[in-house]
């Protein structure tokens, strides 16, 4: 082997060297970028501690007090009507009264089958709940269409329209399902069930 041919393939392989370290290095990076890394606590700012504190405050505060909106389609209303009666005593969770606006409440519990012609207002009541909005499912006719999904007017489910969180099974599902899968929303708000 000549000398010259030799200093070729030593350079080849320097090249190649630098190559794959430039290569570990980005791969290095992008690992990182998704871990957001907090500076040291004690260079935290008092912004940062009071966020991070009042963020789980918020949390607390949404989890323990949700706010459904009164609005029932067909027959599921009826047992939804029950949910907020003495016998349930749904308060003593952190499920507050009704609201008759959509303004002022947070959950949107679709009770009943939802008509195509009914599809634009059930979305201008969504749109103006207040964030982060939430949305459950009561009954089989909100959840898949029901008896009538075959209908050329009815919807296959209120998740063709809306994002829905909780999905309650029935036909008419009774109010301690309700209580049960408000109790998982709660969960979910609270961030112990992820999407």
């Amino acid at each position: 082997m000549h000398r010259d041919d030799f200093l070729a393939q030593e350079e080849i392989s320097a090249k190649e060297f630098e190559d794959a370290e430039q290569e570990m290095t980005a791969l290095v990076e992008k690992s990182l970028q998704k871990y957001n890394l907090k500076p040291n606590m004690l260079f935290a700012k008092l912004s940062d501690i009071t966020a991070s504190a009042a963020k789980g405050i918020v949390n607390w505060s949404r989890k323990n007090s949700v706010w459904p909106s009164l609005f029932g389609l067909a027959c599921c209303a009826m047992e939804l009507m029950d949910f907020g009666s003495a016998r349930i005593d749904a308060e003593r969770r952190g499920y507050l009264l009704f609201r008759a606006t959509p303004r002022q409440s947070d959950v949107m519990i679709v009770a009943g089958w939802v008509t195509k012609s009914m599809v634009p207002e059930v979305k201008r009541m969504y749109e103006q709940m207040l964030k982060p909005r939430y949305v459950v499912a009561y009954g089989e006719c909100a959840v898949s269409g029901g008896p009538w999904f075959e209908s050329y007017n009815i919807i296959k489910g209120i998740d063709q329209v809306l994002p829905v969180d909780v999905y309650v099974a029935g036909c008419p599902p009774k109010p301690e399902n309700l209580f049960s899968a408000l109790m998982k929303l709660q969960k979910k708000i609270g961030g112990s069930i992820e999407d």
